[in-house]
């Protein structure tokens, strides 16, 4: 019971000190009393005249408690008698309950006050624990043994057993008609309806003492965290504290107005690390991710890591697939796999959640994950949470509408931050006309309100149905690129292009971004110049507009091609950069631009020797479609790259299942060109093109002098 009502009670703040489990052996006995003497007394000089604002009358019993410990302990620290074993066993129990009881108090003393009401029953439960060991511990305390002991510190220890015996659970009555009146405000709104403002600021303000903006975040801030390190067996649950934290919220700008906190107006807030955009939602940061973070095959953040049967660690959905193309060895170390057993690592995936809760990294669990057994895992959200998020909503939207500059910005950093996770509230924010207000702000003066209001704009889109609202209104887009091109912060900027990448998920909408003035010249610059995170965001969103056939001259035109093959050497984009390079050489006109490229073929080629798996995919079918419609230049540069005939075969055994078959497409152009070679008497690539052109058809149209002889197997696949 001890171990368990430290790590339940404690766990959300901060981990118990070492202390707490380990009794001390090496002490002599007195040596061990004059040590337990100035542990008690460091805790009642500490505690002793603090004001909790919960839990008091738990927290004084325990204090007085502990008085009369040291009453003890002062007396037998000057003794010059030996003491019984037995005692000494007590006193080695008394050192782990006084470590406890110093975090217990430490923790009733700093803790949200909100969090602390919630808890209410639990801390009383922890404290009537303590009282419950202290009486064992004096039951089993060999009083009478104890010789040269004054009668009335006897007599202390006596009345203080004596009233440990009697000791019942206490909850204080103002504590928990305090927390019923919480849970009744979050009914109001599930019930649709919206709690008495003069009752809400009687509670928060008079009953709790919250009086300002900050006191109020702080709040909002520790119940957060503790929805990120929930566990299954605390109540109340997460879907229950997101209404709780809505309810704050609101009451935040409610009851406070646009009052600037510590994360206010000032340019602090610029610095902090965001999320980037990569695949069809905000993912993983870019600022450096923990090597031990990241998926060994995919090179990503892990969302859902799991252990296989050697012992290493994947993404489920990676090593999912290499199982599934009929691997059978570990990827890492190459050992055969036992079995096909997939076992969650949830304590790695537990250090990612911190890792990402400290850096502002969204971390969602994938769909496949089995939320019960994932308690962390965000819980669909009840009508409370959604009902107080609307009313915030529209507290902030129309702040947006008349407020001042200052109060416009604190709220667009709060549309934000809604925005941040949940479709309903991306819904019901564009809907109440959040998108009109924020273009505005796009092009404002402050740095703060400009990245606040992109970044905003930046979550709203993940919605698909908010996709066309943004589009529709008119300068929204050319207000984004403007962004882009001219954002008084990299941040901005780079958030800028991750809203262009979202907003091209829809197909229509990629030509209108690609003809947007100085969009894809922009996307490039970032590519070429950005910091890591913004290469990310850029390379993705070119990646995304490649994919419109009509687009391929417009990358062109604006050195979209130039800056993918400069990111071919990027480890960190090169294999998007290869991915919208093979789509950009399906086309004769890009596979021409390409071609001119001195170094893409050469960097495709190390791309397939040290890439991803997936970047070797997409380099081996770049390189492909780049001899399928790029001529006879371009197959013959390909076709004399020396280190490529090795490359095909390892990739034709160890490579995805796409990559395996554009490797042996490839592989079979090489063929072709070999026995042209031969047949035609070494007189190059042009003469055999021009001999089998009749016959030429997309697969089978190549012919060339390949300087190094190759005969490669091709497996039928």
């Amino acid at each position: 019971m001890a171990t368990a009502a430290i790590f339940s009670s404690l766990r959300r703040r901060r981990s118990p000190s070492l202390e707490a489990f380990l009794a001390p052996v090496d002490l002599t006995d007195v040596a061990l009393v004059q040590t337990l003497a100035a542990i008690s007394n460091d805790l009642i000089s500490k505690f002793s005249d603090k004001c909790f604002h919960f839990q008091r009358k738990n927290s004084r019993s325990l204090i007085r408690k502990i008085e009369v410990f040291l009453v003890l302990l002062d007396y037998l620290k000057d003794s010059t008698s030996t003491l019984p074993s037995t005692a000494l066993l007590c006193f080695k129990e008394l050192y782990l309950l006084l470590y406890r009881s110093k975090i217990l108090l430490h923790y009733c003393a700093k803790s949200s006050k909100l969090w602390l009401l919630l808890q209410n029953h639990s801390i009383s439960g922890h404290f009537h624990d303590l009282s419950q060991e202290i009486s064992t511990l004096l039951d089993v305390f060999p009083l009478k043994d104890v010789v040269e002991l004054s009668d009335d510190v006897r007599e202390q220890v006596e009345l203080l057993q004596r009233q440990a015996r009697r000791c019942r659970l206490f909850i204080d009555k103002n504590d928990e008609s305090l927390r019923i009146r919480f849970f009744n405000f979050l009914d109001v709104f599930e019930k649709g309806e919206v709690p008495n403002s003069e009752e809400l600021r009687s509670f928060f303000v008079g009953s709790l003492g919250i009086k300002d903006a900050k006191s109020c975040r702080v709040e909002i801030e520790f119940l957060e965290e503790q929805i990120v390190n929930h566990e299954g067996d605390v109540e109340p649950t997460v879907s229950v504290l997101n209404g709780f934290v809505a309810l704050t919220r609101y009451c935040r700008f409610l009851l406070f107005g646009f009052e600037e906190d510590d994360v206010g107006l000032g340019f602090g807030c610029l610095r902090r690390p965001r999320k980037g955009l990569i695949t069809q939602e905000i993912a993983e940061t870019f600022i450096t991710v923990p090597k031990d973070f990241c998926c060994p095959i995919s090179l990503d953040l892990m969302r859902d890591p799991v252990i296989i049967s050697t012992g290493q660690t994947y993404e489920r959905s990676s090593i999912a697939r290499w199982m599934e193309e009929g691997h059978c060895n570990c990827p890492k170390t190459g050992q055969m796999l036992v079995h096909n057993r997939l076992v969650p690592n949830r304590a790695l995936r537990s250090l990612i959640m911190q890792w990402c809760i400290a850096h502002g990294v969204p971390l969602d669990p994938p769909e496949t994950m089995d939320v019960s057994t994932e308690s962390f895992a965000a819980a669909a959200p009840t009508r409370a949470a959604l009902e107080a998020n609307r009313a915030t909503a529209a507290i902030l939207i129309q702040q947006l509408a008349n407020g001042s500059e200052g109060g416009m910005t604190v709220a667009a950093r709060e549309i934000r931050l809604l925005a941040k996770t949940g479709k309903e509230n991306r819904a019901f924010i564009a809907e109440a006309g959040a998108i009109p207000h924020l273009r505005k702000l796009l092009l404002s003066v402050n740095p703060v309100a400009q990245e606040n209001s992109v970044t905003a704009m930046l979550n709203l889109s993940i919605y698909d149905k908010n996709k066309c609202r943004i589009m529709d209104e008119e300068g929204c887009l050319g207000s984004i690129v403007e962004v882009l091109r001219f954002g008084h912060t990299t941040e901005a900027r780079e958030n800028a292009a991750a809203t262009l990448f979202s907003l091209s998920a829809v197909h229509d909408y990629k030509k209108r971004i690609a003809d947007e003035g100085g969009a894809v010249e922009a996307l490039a610059g970032l590519l070429r110049d950005g910091t890591p995170r913004g290469k990310k965001d850029a390379v993705t969103a070119i990646f995304n507009l490649s994919t419109h056939t009509d687009n391929c001259v417009r990358m062109i035109e604006a050195g979209a091609v130039t800056a993918l093959v400069g990111a071919l050497g990027n480890e960190g984009v090169a294999e998007e950069a290869a991915g919208a390079l093979a789509l950009i050489v399906r086309q004769p006109v890009g596979a021409e631009a390409v071609g001119k490229e001195e170094m893409a073929v050469a960097g495709l080629i190390a791309m397939m020797r040290c890439g991803t798996p997936r970047g070797k995919e997409n380099a081996v079918a770049a390189l492909l479609e780049l001899c399928r419609s790029g001529g006879t230049a371009a197959t013959e540069r390909v076709v004399k790259s020396p280190m490529l005939a090795g490359l095909l075969q390892t990739l034709l055994f160890t490579g995805t299942k796409r990559a395996r078959r554009k490797a042996a497409s490839l592989a079979r152009v090489f063929q072709r060109c070999e026995n042209a070679a031969i047949h035609l008497g070494g007189l190059g690539v042009g003469y055999a093109f021009a001999g089998n052109s009749a016959a030429a058809n997309r697969d089978s149209s190549f012919a060339g002098d390949v300087s190094v002889p190759m005969s490669i197997s091709v497996p039928v696949l």
